[in-house]
């Protein structure tokens, strides 16, 4: 196992994210305005809080790293069309918890046009909303509507000296997801890093894995990997599932006993400034693909990489989707999993038994990232700067009727994949999935 660093990429430049308020205020109508709530911490148990991860909608705005942060947005605003409040700088308090920028520093580092410490928001908040007759938020989010509420209350109170009071308040989070569900060439250098990172970390436990271990240890492995390549960490609570664990879904104990002669199934990715890797990968155990575990999952990799083939812009999921189904189901049918012919069981769902979930989602600042699937009431056409994963997977329950040697395999073959102009970029490709490539990749161990 290489044990070199891979080189940081550049982060996303600052005029980037003025790009991007400035897009989503040209978006919203003049006398309007955004706000925005940062994350909180969060208390892990008494004194201590897990670790800060911002939210990904105020991050994709600002870049601002801390905690308890509220963003406006103004547009037309002379003095500014975007004023952030952040903490206030405290010598004693940070002797504990680390710098703050405070507000000059947040102006400064982070190309705010006005920035005041929170101390000020209650004296401010209100005088900055003045006017405004549409306020953009995050409908779901309780505090940003306690504190809409509380401005519109305190500006109602003024209108006998002139004050005007939003009159609606609208949703924000549309016109940032539409926004985000198109990636930057900034933002796809840096998924790109994440899935290297998360390819090379499951290289890694393949050439670690073999009987007797246990699956904390190949998370150990993959996490350690995630670390050492500069990631803050998992984008997503690590998946070990060998034998029948690989059946469920979204298995996350990952303390079984990893036994001879059976398959494990790896879904885990490093999120590398909060952009989310999601590779998974399913090899044998003892380094070598029985004849029953290598039929299943050549039907599932020829499935994935058709349905990678098709990826190209003005394909739609759903088209992705069907290819996935149908090249399963004649799986199934071959296997002796399924009688009759494919239309049938297509029609029938009689391979929702075996395959229960889609093929593919959006992939960006969350795991399952933001953006809507259809668009104008039809399938959304895939575009240039779409990221999206493509996962067809066959999990094959230990039942009864279900011929022995097939019982409890489960398989997931998952890649990250870029809409380019002429097709599509493979994001993940680090990492081996053809049969005889992960044998030999285990041989090396």
């Amino acid at each position: 196992m290489s044990r070199d660093i891979l080189p940081r990429p550049e982060p996303i430049a600052l005029d980037e994210y003025r790009a991007r308020r400035q897009a989503l205020m040209a978006a919203l109508p003049p006398d309007s305005a955004v706000l925005l709530p940062s994350a909180s911490l969060v208390t892990r148990s008494r004194d201590s809080d897990h670790p800060f991860r911002q939210n990904s909608d105020f991050h994709y705005l600002t870049g601002f790293p801390e905690p308890d942060a509220l963003l406006l947005l103004l547009p037309g605003r002379e003095g500014g069309e975007s004023v952030l409040f952040c903490q206030g700088k405290d010598p004693a308090l940070e002797a504990w918890t680390g710098i703050r920028l405070g507000a000059a520093g947040a102006m400064k580092e982070y190309d705010i046009d006005e920035a005041f410490e929170n101390a000020q928001r209650d004296e401010r908040l209100s005088g900055l909303l003045d006017g405004r007759q549409s306020l953009y938020l995050p409908l779901d989010d309780e505090a940003a509507m306690a504190l809409a509420q509380q401005v519109r209350s305190e500006l109602m109170g003024k209108q006998r000296r002139g004050a005007m009071a939003p009159t609606r308040f609208v949703d924000v989070c549309a016109f940032i997801h539409e926004q985000r569900l198109i990636k930057s060439e900034a933002e796809l250098t840096l998924m790109r890093h994440a899935g290297e990172i998360s390819a090379r970390a499951h290289c890694r436990a393949m050439q670690a894995v073999r009987p007797m271990l246990h699956e904390y240890h190949l998370q150990a492995e993959l996490e350690h990997e995630f670390l050492w390549h500069g990631a803050s960490g998992p984008a997503y609570a690590s998946i070990v599932g060998s034998g029948a664990n690989a059946c469920v879904l979204h298995y996350i104990e990952n303390r079984d006993l990893l036994r001879d002669g059976e398959l494990v199934l790896i879904d885990a990715g490093a999120e590398f400034d909060l952009y989310a890797g999601d590779i998974t990968r399913t090899f044998p155990i003892n380094g070598r693909f029985s004849a029953t575990q290598r039929a299943v999952y050549e039907v599932v990799l020829a499935a994935q990489e058709r349905a990678i083939a098709a990826v190209t812009p003005g394909a739609t999921l759903a088209e992705l989707h069907d290819g996935v189904v149908r090249d399963l189901t004649h799986g199934l049918i071959e296997l002796g999993l399924l009688e009759g012919d494919v239309e049938n069981c297509i029609s029938e769902e009689s391979y929702r038994r075996f395959y229960l979930h889609s093929t593919s989602h959006w992939l960006g600042l969350d795991v399952h990232d933001v953006g809507s699937y259809r668009h104008g009431g039809e399938p959304r056409r895939l575009a240039p700067g779409m990221v999206l994963t493509v996962e067809p997977g066959l999990y094959i329950p230990d039942e009864d009727d279900i011929p022995e040697a097939l019982r409890g395999i489960g398989i997931r073959i998952e890649d990250d994949v870029a809409v380019t102009v002429g097709g599509h970029e493979v994001l993940s490709q680090g990492v081996p999935k053809s049969v005889e490539d992960i044998e030999a990749l285990m041989r090396k161990n």
